[in-house]
């Protein structure tokens, strides 16, 4: 007894003799103090620091934030104070530090660094994962983030972060929010679709990525993602192209497809005051040429590109856009001859309508004449560099008007056997079936096409049944 005692004795001597090492050290001592715990703690579970700190840790700990809510706009030791503190709210039966740490305001400070300016990058990113932390605590936590507008937060600095890592892991907390967050994961949805106008492109494509789970867990669509998801297709990259074209791919099985099918089509056809680019000549030949119409020149090509892979995933989606001319609009996307890729990815596009609809085929044969047909079959993904102007003027001024058109096969003697009918089923938004809703959404049953994208990064991963 007599031997515990003095060994508890030697303990608390330690622990008020580091404390009293803390508090009267400056910011170099207390940058080593830092080094050291780090080093030393890493990984500790609470019961582990508890020992180390003579069932004291909560001492040092309460140093520790009250030292970062008086230095934090200076950023003095700030990534290092962060680590610290992460070791106690990271470590196993850490509840209690939480409850410490968010008692003291912690959540407010951490969120009001990532709006700092002159704060480091590193700092930001210590500072999201102490966030990521707290959220994945439970729902209450994600919940008192989003009351202190953390949303908002985390969403500008993802959108004006210059570090790469500081974004992705901003996109993984926002990706935590939506999880688990009933009460506020329409908030996070509505500051994903907010982020796509980014003008950074690793901004746009997170939060294109973190939008397709989004979506599927809030169930229903904002009016403005249409707008915006299209937008963004004018965009150089195509890192933020891809993912763009996945989240259509999801949304047209909600109920803005009719919308979205709409704004693609459209797009074929782009409003420009000139249709001959003019670009300045400059010394190096190989300097890409930038005007004002190559942004909606790129969307068209990748409006295209779009459409051939929702026509391939879905012959219904195929039909739909029969009626709304997607032919006309392929054949005067193939005529503009300012942009290669869109002529390219219009013309691949038009070979699955002509290959899928026999009265496509007709109409375009006649509208090109067979010298042109002859070519645009031979090779489709070349016709651009092999057609002269007067062909170009043809499939730019075409006339074509296919709304309808009945799948089908030749059969012997060239006759067309016509393909079953496709059935639109609109599911009730109370229907459910083994505890999945389908609200909002459209189903659409019948023959698929197996056809493999070949025009795409990544093969068709959601391939419809047969009825």
């Amino acid at each position: 007894m007599i031997m515990t005692s003095i060994k508890e004795q030697a303990a608390i001597s330690r622990l008020l003799s580091f404390l009293q090492d803390w508090d009267n050290a400056g910011k170099v001592s207390r940058s080593h103090i830092l080094n050291s715990f780090i080093e030393t703690n890493q990984g500790k579970t609470a019961p582990e620091l508890e020992q180390e700190f003579s069932q004291g840790a909560s001492l040092f700990l309460v140093r520790l934030t009250t030292w970062l809510r008086l230095t934090y706009m200076t950023g003095s030791c700030l990534e290092k104070l962060l680590r610290a503190i992460g070791i106690f709210l990271s470590s196993v039966n850490s509840n209690r530090y939480l409850i410490e740490f968010l008692e003291v305001g912690g959540v407010l400070t951490l969120l009001e660094i990532l709006g700092l300016e002159k704060i480091k990058e590193e700092d930001k990113k210590e500072s999201i994962k102490l966030l990521q932390v707290i959220a994945n605590s439970g729902r209450k936590y994600k919940e008192l983030i989003c009351e202190n507008y953390g949303v908002r937060s985390i969403a500008e600095c993802l959108a004006k972060s210059k570090s790469e890592e500081t974004q992705e892991e901003a996109q993984v907390l926002l990706d935590s929010l939506v999880h688990g967050n009933p009460k506020y994961q329409n908030q996070v949805y509505k500051g994903l679709i907010a982020l796509l106008p980014s003008a950074s492109p690793k901004a746009q494509q997170l939060s294109l990525q973190t939008l397709r789970t989004a979506q599927s867990i809030v169930g229903t669509t904002h009016p403005s993602i249409v707008d915006c998801v299209l937008n963004v297709l004018c965009t150089m990259h195509l890192e933020v192209q891809y993912e763009a074209i996945e989240l259509i791919k999801d949304l047209v099985n909600y109920e803005v497809c009719t919308a979205l099918l709409q704004g693609l089509v459209h797009l074929l056809i782009p409003s420009v005051k000139t249709n001959k680019l003019q670009p300045k000549i400059l010394n190096d030949s190989t300097v890409l040429q930038h005007t004002a119409n190559l942004p909606v020149f790129l969307q068209q090509a990748a409006a295209a590109k779009a459409i051939g892979v929702l026509a391939r995933a879905n012959t219904s989606l195929a039909e739909e856009m029969l009626h709304l001319r997607v032919v006309h609009s392929l054949m005067a996307a193939m005529g503009n001859t300012d942009h290669s890729n869109s002529q390219r990815q219009a013309s691949l596009t038009l070979e699955y309508f002509v290959q899928l609809f026999p009265l496509v085929e007709e109409h375009v044969r006649r509208s090109m004449g067979q010298k042109l047909y002859e070519l645009f079959l031979n090779n489709p993904e070349d016709l651009y560099m092999k057609i002269d102007s007067i062909q170009a003027d043809i499939l730019a001024a075409n006339k074509v008007n296919v709304t309808k058109g009945e799948r089908g096969v030749k059969g012997p003697g060239g006759e067309v056997q016509p393909a079953p009918r496709l059935r639109l089923i609109s599911l009730s938004p109370a229907l459910h079936f083994s505890g999945l809703s389908f609200s909002g959404r459209r189903l659409y049953l019948g023959l698929h096409d197996q056809e493999q994208l070949d025009h795409f990064t990544h093969p068709q991963a959601d391939i419809e049944k047969k009825e």
